[in-house]
């Protein structure tokens, strides 16, 4: 898979999923998803790590975790969707595990309430 055609590039675009989508956090993520209604099927993602995380290894080596835990779990997205994955201050001390399991559950949450307002809208 090339990632770079998997990623959410602009401010613009990162604004358009936090804003005008839904919201599913846990005790150190926040997950916004969205369907930016692009023709494209494939699911992009993008990340976000403050400086309150940590320094720049710390914030790179967050990122990279987030991103080996997203990978999989793309093709469950619904097509044309956005995720941005905002990670929160202490997320670096969390073991891996327990990090995967908090991804999984906040985009299952989001998912099914995107999934709820989709069905409300029609």
């Amino acid at each position: 898979m090339n990632w770079s055609s998997r990623r959410l590039h602009s401010g613009d675009q990162f604004r358009a999923v936090t804003r005008g989508g839904t919201r599913s956090a846990r005790s150190h993520v926040v997950v916004h998803l969205n369907l930016l209604g692009q023709d494209s099927d494939a699911a992009r993602v993008g990340f976000v790590v403050s400086k309150k995380v940590g320094n720049a290894v710390v914030r790179n080596r967050v990122t990279r975790r987030l991103r080996e835990i997203v990978r999989p779990r793309l093709a469950e997205l619904p097509p044309g969707s956005a995720v941005v994955v905002r990670s929160l201050p202490g997320i670096d001390r969390v073991p891996f595990a327990q990090l995967e399991a908090e991804v999984a559950s906040a985009l299952g949450s989001a998912v099914t309430k995107l999934e709820r307002r989709a069905q409300v809208a029609r």
